[in-house]
């Protein structure tokens, strides 16, 4: 049979503010995934908790998981406790399950609100849900035990595959810097006459542009200073010297910020597998001419350099005209060589290392652009970078197949689970 919410439960909203929780010896529930403690606890029995405002927040409805709570506990006061009024009718777990499993179509949909999306208790108490009998529930609850139990080995199969995805990639990764992807070719011009040539017309480029000033040269590489064998073609350089330009961006002077004109990338624009414009800024004409050493051109490398996001790396396309980085991003700028090569070195293991082992300050970490001209980078020549970048994005498009089909497994399973439960709640009447 079919019955109201409100007909055979008992609603009762949290009374703990969540950042008013005292740590103590009861479980007090939670919107996320874990929950906290408290001193004190307002239920001893067993309950569904139902979340009264959405799990990602500003203008979306949505819920992440129900839970169920057996014994003392104290709950937030954005949830409430669902508690049968009698348990020879309906089961709490059961009805966990049922809720749970049927968030989307039962709750979801009754939320309201286009900023502060919630679900009221009254249209909670509405909601109808199918009760069979006891020993109908008591299957349920056991068959929802085995298919739990089924996910978890499943979930944790899947993460192992991709990990191991993830793990080939940086091999890929590393394997490329060390020379051991694609085989040298005899005719390739060597990398130390290439060398020679960027520092040249470096220096032809700077005279050019009347500094007036010699590049301070860096520091000489010392043997022990070389991290692996690399091919008799290639040779080792500092980024500095094979670069017009590393410097991070800045910021406009009171954020001053334009619905368009140059695009303004910040930490979170940048990412491996390319630029995000989902939550891009921009900044006028004349904030432009204010920042001019920040801005970036096509095949410029941008690195992020401070907090969580720090070594993530974008190479700017070939179809993009200009834009600037703030201070958290630094422009990285290959110079008769290629970015896209560049962009793959930095995210290989060996140039990741060295990033995390050269950060500074105590509170948010950076990466200074002194210790970054500084690092080394092996230099191959430059046709045989392009054939790098080409073995790279070859194999790199397998293992993205790969992890698609495992993800994709990992999507059937779950639904398959899901559609077991679902039979199994879809009883006839009187069962």
């Amino acid at each position: 049979m079919k019955y109201r919410l409100g007909d055979i439960c008992t609603i009762t909203k949290g009374s703990t503010g969540i950042m008013k929780a005292v740590p103590g010896p009861y479980t007090m529930i939670t919107l996320g995934e874990l929950d906290k403690t408290h001193n004190e606890f307002q239920f001893d029995t067993s309950a569904v908790i139902i979340p009264l405002v959405s799990s990602t927040g500003h203008g979306h409805a949505s819920m992440k998981r129900v839970k169920y709570f057996e014994g003392k506990f104290a709950l937030g006061n954005i949830l409430c406790a669902v508690i049968p009024n009698n348990e020879k009718l309906v089961l709490a777990k059961y009805l966990h399950i049922y809720l749970h499993w049927n968030r989307e179509n039962l709750l979801v949909s009754q939320m309201k609100g286009m900023a502060n999306v919630s679900l009221p208790m009254s249209r909670i108490a509405e909601v109808l849900v199918t009760v069979p009998s006891l020993k109908k529930q008591k299957e349920i609850i056991e068959l929802e035990k085995k298919l739990t139990e089924k996910e978890l080995e499943s979930d944790k199969q899947f993460s192992h595959q991709l990990t191991l995805l993830d793990q080939l990639n940086q091999a890929i990764l590393q394997e490329a810097v060390q020379g051991k992807l694609v085989p040298q070719d005899k005719k390739d011009e060597p990398a130390s006459e290439l060398l020679k040539r960027i520092k040249a017309e470096k220096a032809t480029l700077r005279q050019a542009q009347g500094t007036g000033k010699k590049e301070k040269p860096l520091p000489p590489i010392k043997p022990e200073e070389i991290p692996f064998e690399i091919p008799k073609s290639w040779v080792w350089c500092r980024l500095g010297e094979v670069c017009s330009k590393i410097g991070s961006g800045s910021t406009p002077k009171g954020s001053n910020y334009s619905k368009s004109g140059f695009p303004f990338f910040r930490s979170q624009n940048i990412y491996n597998d390319g630029l995000n414009f989902d939550d891009i800024t921009y900044i006028s004409n004349d904030t432009q001419l204010q920042m001019n050493g920040t801005r970036v051109f096509n095949n410029d490398v941008l690195l992020n350099i401070t907090g969580g996001s720090m070594g993530r790396c974008s190479k700017v396309p070939s179809t993009f005209k200009e834009g600037n980085v703030s201070q958290h991003v630094c422009i990285i700028r290959p110079y008769i060589f290629d970015s896209d090569y560049l962009h793959k070195v930095i995210l290989s293991p060996f140039f990741q290392k060295l990033i995390f082992s050269s950060t500074t300050g105590a509170g948010r970490e950076g990466l200074p652009k002194y210790n970054l001209e500084r690092f080394l980078i092996p230099l191959p020549p430059l046709s045989e970078q392009k054939r790098i970048v080409a073995e790279i994005e070859r194999q790199l498009a397998k293992t993205k197949q790969l992890k698609e089909h495992v993800q994709s497994n990992q999507q059937s399973t779950e639904q398959l689970l899901k559609a077991l439960l679902h039979e199994a709640f879809e009883v006839k009447e009187g069962v």
